[in-house]
């Protein structure tokens, strides 16, 4: 005869085998679950670029991974702040999120995100300010570029900034980096002035810059630079008038393109920087010279040349004797003419 309390037992220990199955294939499902969803946190695609094949990220000093999180989310860059500081944490990387910017690609997984914000190689970006630039142009520049922040300080006086190309990174300040140039430029006519030449016709650190700046419009081929520094420096020595047409320029325009030819009426205006009407320097600089012009003039060729003119070619001819200088001249004018003549003739042939 069957037990009845036994019977209940067998029944009651069937129940909770079955319960406990349930519970442990539910765990099974839970877990399988879970993994596959870390997994589609951490390796899963993240958002397309809003443009593009990539998107750009700024890891600020003092950032935690929860900020970053929280921001690349709110960038659209990752799905999820919380995929992402789990793939900081899984990859070990949550102190080591270095300040700088970074391009991340197009659909980037949290942990790729991770990686490449704990790498350190942030976007190199540099500003380009050319050597014979004036402040206002360097100004236009600085400006216009989208990766400054900040207002623009008041404008410094002219010659006084150091043309260079300088790296920067997003966010930071237009008045920083006039400071770096400021104090770069401070530091380059300090070195260049220890090492000038004996008895040069320059008496201050201001006379060498102001006849830099006129160098470095005079000519834009390097190699010239220390010869049209030396007919400058021996003008000077001579007493003569120094004669520079972008000096009537920067009179007319203070550092802008002309877009014109020069007038004989602009020869014959009596501005301070008009070296056709003053003797000596003008008193500032007509621009922002760079380095090796500061060397050229600081460290001019011992020669007699005291004239020179354009050759047609984007350089000049220079010359010891102003009859020498005339032939120069004359040759200079024909090919001139020659050109407009050829201008004049391709216009006509098309109408």
């Amino acid at each position: 005869m069957t037990d009845p309390v036994a019977k209940v037992r067998g029944k009651k220990a069937a129940q909770a085998k079955a319960m406990w199955q349930r519970i442990w294939i539910g765990l099974g499902l839970a877990s399988i679950l879970l993994v596959l969803a870390t997994g589609l946190f951490l390796l899963g695609p993240g958002p397309k670029a809003k443009e593009g094949e990539s998107s750009f990220f700024v890891v600020q000093d003092g950032d935690s991974a929860s900020i970053v999180g929280r921001r690349l989310q709110k960038e659209g860059l990752v799905r999820s702040a919380l995929g992402f500081r789990l793939a900081v944490a899984i990859n070990g990387s949550a102190a080591d999120l270095k300040i700088a910017e970074y391009e991340i690609p197009s659909a980037a997984t949290p942990i790729s995100v991770a990686r490449i914000l704990a790498s350190g190689e942030g976007v190199r970006r540099a500003i380009v300010l050319p050597e014979g630039w004036s402040v206002s142009q360097i100004y236009t520049r600085l400006e216009a570029s989208r990766f400054l922040a900040g207002e623009l300080p008041p404008a410094p006086p002219e010659g006084t900034l150091n043309p260079d190309t300088y790296p920067i990174q997003r966010g930071d300040t237009r008045a920083s980096v006039v400071k770096r140039m400021q104090d770069s430029h401070q530091a380059l006519i300090d070195e260049l002035w220890l090492k000038r030449a004996p008895d040069l016709p320059i008496a201050t650190k201001q006379e060498a810059i102001i006849l830099a700046s006129i160098v470095e419009k005079e000519t834009g081929i390097a190699e010239e630079r220390p010869r049209v520094a030396a007919v400058f420096v021996n003008r000077l020595r001579l007493g003569m008038k120094l004669q520079s047409d972008p000096t009537i320029i920067y009179g007319i325009t203070k550092g802008a393109p002309l877009r014109r030819k020069i007038f004989r009426s602009d020869l014959e205006n009596p501005h301070p920087w008009n070296t056709y009407v003053i003797q000596g320097l003008p008193p500032t600089p007509i621009a922002n010279p760079g380095k090796d012009a500061l060397a050229a003039v600081l460290n001019p060729p011992r020669t007699r040349e005291i004239f020179f003119v354009a050759d047609g070619t984007g350089g000049h001819v220079f010359a010891e004797t102003y009859a020498e200088h005339n032939r120069n001249v004359l040759r200079w004018r024909a090919w001139r003419a020659e050109q407009e003549k050829k201008g004049q003739s391709l216009l006509g042939g098309g109408q």
